[in-house]
């Protein structure tokens, strides 16, 4: 695997969004501290259930250490900002096991940010660097209610399967190796 996953992806990125809006795509730094937990706490907890399978009313100090140190040589965490205040309105980020070729992905967008393409780009610059980084399968669980995130995993080339664990979770996984596909439209 490359040292550098994102080394051929030119990051911070600005991107415009089907509104017209533009963010910015960035590695997450440990100064996202405050700016993450302020992006949990605007979460609905539909939304929060749906991106974390579990009810959380506050985001556990580990978990955002953990989000906000990712191990590069395991993982890659990205956020999308926008406007003067600096307020992270969506991310995303793969990690893996030691010496696994398979990563593992999860992407969460701002509630009143839903449908602008956001999770789409977040997602593009994610399996780039995975793909960059040498991961040969990129997958995530998500649940078999969540129509919007199997839907764009679809139109991003994931196969969507069935978890034979869990019923109300559905698998979405990408084979990384070979020539970049591109996307189907939408």
């Amino acid at each position: 695997m490359q040292d550098n996953p994102l080394s051929e992806i030119s990051l911070p990125a600005r991107v415009a969004l089907r509104d017209g809006r533009q963010v910015v795509l960035r590695k997450i730094r440990e100064e996202d501290k405050a700016g993450l937990l302020a992006a949990f706490d605007r979460l609905s907890a539909d939304s929060r259930y749906t991106r974390f399978m579990a009810s959380l009313r506050e985001l556990p100090e580990a978990m955002l250490e953990s989000a906000t140190h990712p191990a590069p040589e395991l993982e890659c965490a990205l956020v999308a900002i926008y406007g003067d205040a600096q307020s992270i309105v969506g991310g995303a980020r793969y990690a893996a096991a030691p010496g696994s070729d398979v990563c593992e992905f999860a992407v969460t967008i701002d509630d009143e940010w839903h449908g602008l393409g956001l999770a789409r780009c977040l997602m593009q610059v994610l399996i780039a660097a995975a793909r960059a980084r040498g991961y040969r399968t990129m997958e995530g669980y998500v649940l078999a209610s969540n129509t919007g995130m199997r839907g764009l995993a679809r139109r991003l080339g994931f196969v969507d399967t069935a978890c034979h664990e869990d019923a109300t979770l559905r698998v979405v996984s990408l084979g990384l190796t070979g020539a970049a596909e591109a996307p189907a439209p939408g």
